[in-house]
């Protein structure tokens, strides 16, 4: 009598798996909205924080820093230590926490209070996107595991489309605070909607840090996360340094620039669709796909930067293209992770945020060296190139040993 009962909580029952649960893959999404936006939008409102702060704009920039930071950081060790929290719970604890975040930044009085309420803000990041992301697929119709992965992945590149540049125009025509006035109305918003439309996620089983920390003894998910932290930084090269690229070299009016970062994220839209269909079809290849497309974009984004119409195409197929690689990418590292499968997909965050500061490190070397404003796409495509030949290895080594 108790065999049946003790174990249908943890065993999806795929008959049952047969349509989408549209309400609860929207309140995932919105909580990748949220999330997005405030990722972004301070770097939008760095002059405003700056001058409001009494700091230098470069001194504010460790805002943005502090928010990586706690990504880096939020990722494992919230995985790991709430590994027995039911993961209802917990996607609704980190929406909790990540609001908290987000008013403490509103109402930080100075500008070290201000960089610890972003280090905050930024805990919660990794480890809602890798659960959230567990909670889709289980949810989702069998076969149909990265569609569902890259739905909620959808809020993200939603935010680089409406969340981004609204928040930024609120932030810069009322003051910088009320930018992230919304964010927190978001996060309330989507505590609410996972309370009262999120299933209990009895699919998903919990597990022990114990077992959650023994993904990073397994070579196929740190070989995933170095193709992440590596080839996601060509996407980042170009895009830190997208506005001056614009206007200096495709010699675009500043006014314009906001439409074509708005290219970028519907770029990233796209691109975030059209990978979850491709990585359903084959995880592996889909990956590929995206990084060769990547490597090819960015190069060929050296000779479109000098014309405004194609820089335009170029910065819309580069967001496309980046964005194609994230859903793949998680998916595969839930599939190689085996019974630690949350601290390996929140990692996946912790990742693409390393792959962030470099590309930006790097690109920002390359124009102080005098190479001009298309040397970070050279850059970027270098990432890339590493990219696919590390993931080759990473596919090599897979069948090496299953084999």
């Amino acid at each position: 009598m108790t065999g049946p009962v003790a174990t249908k909580p943890t065993i999806p029952v795929e008959a049952e798996r047969t349509n989408w649960h549209i309400p609860a893959m929207l309140a995932l999404a919105l909580g990748g909205f949220g999330i997005g936006t405030t990722e972004f939008v301070t770097m939008g409102l760095l002059p405003d924080i700056a001058e409001a702060m009494g700091v230098s704009e470069p001194t504010a920039g460790h805002a943005v820093s502090a928010y990586a930071l706690g990504v880096v950081i939020g990722a494992p060790v919230i995985a790991a230590l709430c590994a027995r929290v039911p993961r209802k719970r917990l996607l609704v604890l980190l929406m909790v926490a990540f609001t908290v975040g987000n008013a403490a930044t509103v109402l930080a009085p100075s500008f070290a209070t201000l960089v610890l309420a972003r280090f905050v803000s930024g805990l919660p990041h990794g480890a809602y996107f890798g659960v959230a992301s567990l909670a889709a697929a289980t949810l989702a119709p069998v076969g149909q595991r990265a569609k569902a992965v890259a739905a909620v992945m959808l809020g993200l590149s939603a935010a680089n489309v409406v969340g981004v540049p609204g928040a930024t125009w609120l932030g810069q025509h009322l003051g910088w605070r009320d930018a992230y006035v919304v964010v927190a109305l978001i996060g309330l918003a989507t505590v609410a909607a996972l309370l009262r439309v999120l299933p209990e996620l009895t699919g998903i089983k919990t597990t022990n840090p114990i077992t959650e920390l023994g993904a990073l003894r397994r070579s196929q998910v740190l070989l995933t996360l170095a193709v992440g932290a590596v080839g996601f930084g060509g996407m980042f090269a170009v895009y830190t340094y997208i506005t001056t690229t614009l206007t200096d070299v495709a010699g675009m009016s500043l006014g314009l620039v906001p439409v074509v970062l708005m290219l970028f994220g519907l770029g990233m839209v796209a691109g975030n669709i059209l990978g979850g269909v491709l990585a359903d079809r084959g995880v592996d290849h889909a990956i590929f796909v995206a990084m060769i497309a990547m490597v090819v974009i960015l190069v060929g984004f050296i000779a479109a930067a000098h014309n405004p119409y194609t820089a335009a195409v170029g910065a819309f197929l580069i967001g496309a293209s980046g964005a194609a690689l994230a859903p793949a990418l998680q998916t595969r590292l839930m599939d190689v992770a085996a019974d630690a499968q949350t601290l390996a997909a929140a990692l996946n965050h912790a990742a693409l945020n390393i792959a962030n500061a470099a590309g930006a490190w790097l690109g920002g070397l390359v124009i102080a060296a005098g190479l001009g404003y298309t040397a970070p796409a050279a850059v970027g495509a270098g990432l890339a190139v590493l990219g696919v030949l590390l993931f080759t290895v990473t596919v090599w080594t897979a069948r090496r040993t299953t084999h």
